[in-house]
């Protein structure tokens, strides 16, 4: 696993000092001992080097476990040696964290599965390889749903939604990642396997009385919250997308000590997921979608708090620059007339046990608007494949931003930032001028119901001038969050793109928290 300092950027990732022949001895042993695959060859080691981020790093080599045994072996085996470990689900990360100098481990393949549901008491249990669409699919016959809903949700793993925090359209109905895990198996890298979730105060003193590596963990993660309670209450930011930083919150007494819940969100820097608990949600029957046009996104983001007032399971926004890239790229072409009129756009579902009552409700909403001095053009589809449409035009954000005809090539870097909803526009108007004075060209869509704004820019991070420039503006623009009350992630993670960052957000003080929580792991110094 990558120890902290890859989430705060205070010592370098990776950091194996093993040779070629150690590595070919790492590799010799692994195929010994476990029955998964393994692979040290260039090929894989090719395939493996990067994510959806902007880097690359090659890694030590990759295991596929076949069975949970082959990952607790495995983990043993790399201790030996002194070799990190990096758990990856599909790879679908935008900062990074799913590359390193280690040695890979990907669940995908065989440890995938809905172990089983219980639709009376609205939980799930899922292996981490398990793509979200499979569980979401399965949890349908019951009108259940897992909430967080990335766009990624045909190809991202449960085990890197835990890892990430992620969240998706659907945050607003369900909230983050870690709002709905229950319970966690995990291995830590020094081989404690357990399983953690919500602690009493009574069972926390049990399990430090009892001793031993479990009682020591615990006893360090109490004395953790009783040091820095204060600090965590008055220096988290209180919105609803703060995916930045580890989840120190949920050890606070009011949160109940969850220490499955502190994990969440940590890249896999401190544990490993070998099963998780979920809790599954109501999922409306009949939904119907209305779509909002404004002149602009910065009077669509004004809107959202009026929106939001009228209960929405989703609710999300994009501008004229990507429809006019997707025409650009003939990407959803017969999806774009589907559209009202407009220059920014709000996307709002609403859902019901039948269509009319969820149409009853989007239609609440339109009579609001249409007593505005200038209301939004307007358009309610209730056609179940009209309304899937639209979501792929808006799903489609990020491909009509990379590799647009004519365009600078543009990149993750300020992806995913995150405000109080109440006050996207402005931030929005702020982070355009800020944009602007750089001379970076952007297009802006996301999640507006919970504040977080994603775009592409056309940064140079090709040339030293290029990165410099762009360091620059990620000072100016993390200054600018900061001002708004945000977080620097607000669904994407930290990983290598914002963990040097997270200083400014937290203080020192929470940073030398954020370190010693890490110590619980077992992960060796260093690595």
């Amino acid at each position: 696993m990558r120890s902290l300092s890859d989430k705060t950027g205070n010592l370098p990732s990776g950091g194996w000092r093993g040779s070629t022949t150690d590595a070919r001895l790492l590799a010799r042993e692994l195929t010994a001992h476990i029955r998964g695959e393994v692979y040290f060859d260039e090929g894989h080691q090719a395939l493996y080097s990067t994510d959806s981020s902007n880097y690359r790093q090659v890694p030590i080599g990759v295991v596929v476990p076949y069975e949970v045994s082959d990952i607790i072996e495995t983990v043993a085996i790399c201790r030996r040696f002194s070799a990190p470990v990096l758990m990856r689900g599909a790879g679908t990360s935008l900062a990074g964290q799913c590359c390193n100098v280690a040695v890979v481990l990907d669940t995908s393949k065989h440890l995938n599965e809905v172990l089983s549901i219980d639709p009376e008491q609205k939980l799930a249990r899922v292996e981490p390889g398990l793509v979200l669409d499979h569980l979401r699919n399965a949890a349908e016959r019951y009108h259940l749903t897992f909430g967080p809903d990335p766009a990624t949700h045909q190809q991202c793993t449960l085990g890197g939604m835990i890892g990430n925090n992620s969240c998706g359209a659907h945050s607003i109905m369900a909230g983050k990642t870690v709002d709905n895990i229950e319970e966690l198996e995990i291995l830590t890298y020094d081989g404690l396997r357990l399983r953690v979730g919500k602690t009493s105060e009574a069972e926390l003193d049990q399990i430090i009385q009892a001793g031993g590596r479990r009682g020591e963990i615990y006893s360090g993660l109490r004395a953790l919250r009783d040091k820095y309670a204060d600090l965590i209450r008055t220096r988290y930011p209180d919105i609803p997308r703060r995916v930045s930083g580890y989840n120190l919150d949920q050890l606070l007494p009011e949160n109940g000590f969850h220490v499955a819940r502190s994990l969440v969100g940590t890249e896999g820097t401190c544990a490993i997921v070998l099963e998780a608990k979920l809790r599954l949600v109501d999922s409306p029957p009949a939904r119907v979608l209305l779509a909002l046009g404004y002149p602009d996104i910065y009077i669509a983001g004004d809107q959202v708090p009026a929106v939001m007032a009228h209960g929405p399971t989703g609710l999300e926004g994009f501008d004229d620059r990507i429809v006019e890239n997707m025409r650009r790229k003939r990407l959803r072409i017969a999806d774009i007339p589907l559209l009202p009129e407009g220059g920014g756009w709000l996307l709002a579902e609403f859902g019901g046990s039948t269509i009319v009552e969820a149409a009853e409700r989007a239609r609440g909403l339109m009579a609001e608007m249409r007593r505005q001095s200038y209301p939004p053009t307007m358009k309610l589809l209730e056609d179940p494949q009209d309304q899937r449409r639209i979501w792929a035009v808006r799903e489609a954000g990020l491909a009509a931003t990379s590799f647009v005809p004519g365009e600078k090539d543009t990149w993750e870097g300020w992806e995913d930032a995150a405000v109080p909803p109440a006050k996207v526009g402005c931030y929005l108007r702020d982070l355009s001028k800020l944009l602007d004075c750089y001379g970076y060209r952007y297009a802006y869509y996301g999640h507006f119901g919970h504040g977080c704004v994603h775009n592409r820019i056309d940064f140079d991070l090709k040339t030293a001038e290029g990165i410099q420039k762009f360091r620059r503006f990620l000072e100016e623009a993390s200054d600018l969050v900061l001002a708004y009350g945000g977080s620097f992630s607000g669904e994407h993670g930290d990983g290598q793109g914002r963990a040097e960052l997270l200083q400014k957000m937290f203080g020192p003080e929470l940073i030398e928290a954020f370190r010693e929580f890490s110590k619980g792991s077992g992960t060796p110094k260093g690595k």
